[in-house]
């Protein structure tokens, strides 16, 4: 059996390593720019997650399984993605202090030869406590925003001003472990 993780996430390698199954990276290059938010976060994350995973099917991995994978950050009922400075990411971390939000992941597994294709999503509540504007600068200066929807990963500094949260920290990591495993038992992936 052949598993394929199309991201290039670390994050998510690390997690799926905790599962015990091999597999290999092969990233998507998939635009999520080209799926518009139509205000339903659960659906959003599945699309993204399906499409990452339908854009490295081909004639050679048609009989593996794909597994995709999108993380966001949904405050207000705005979403969050990755901030493309660093004015962007101080605008998100200002946004999240003393406020709660949503982290939804979706999941997607595929494998076009067996007719199998599941979508899940999964949300966690995540609250901040107050942040004063030279804190998140500090926190900026360590550079651990980049690449990161919300501008954060809760295993980092940023976990300090966590004040709690309400749901699956993997989630929050960017891949639901508890999840994905029930997916993967589903399909006998793993036992």
């Amino acid at each position: 059996m052949e598993f394929i993780l199309a991201s290039g996430s670390i994050r998510r390698q690390e997690l799926l390593e905790r599962l015990g199954i091999d597999f290999q990276i092969l990233v998507s290059q998939f635009d999520e720019s080209s799926v518009p938010y139509k205000g339903d976060p659960e659906s959003y994350v599945e699309t993204l997650a399906l499409k990452k995973a339908e854009n490295i099917l081909n004639d050679k991995t048609r009989n593996s399984f794909i597994l995709g994978a999108d993380t966001v950050v949904c405050v207000k009922g705005k979403i969050l993605g990755k901030p493309e400075n660093r004015e962007d990411a101080f605008s998100m971390m200002k946004s999240l202090q003393d406020n709660a939000h949503e982290v939804y992941s979706g999941l997607a597994l595929i494998h076009e030869s067996d007719g199998i294709c599941e979508t899940a999503s999964i949300r966690t509540s995540v609250q901040f406590s107050p942040m004063t504007d030279e804190e998140i600068t500090q926190y900026l200066d360590k550079n651990e925003w980049q690449d990161k929807a919300g501008a954060y990963g809760i295993q980092g500094s940023a976990g300090l001003f966590i004040e709690g949260i309400e749901g699956d920290y993997y989630n929050v990591m960017g891949l639901p472990l508890n999840t994905l495993y029930k997916i993967l038992k589903k399909h006998q992936i793993i036992m």
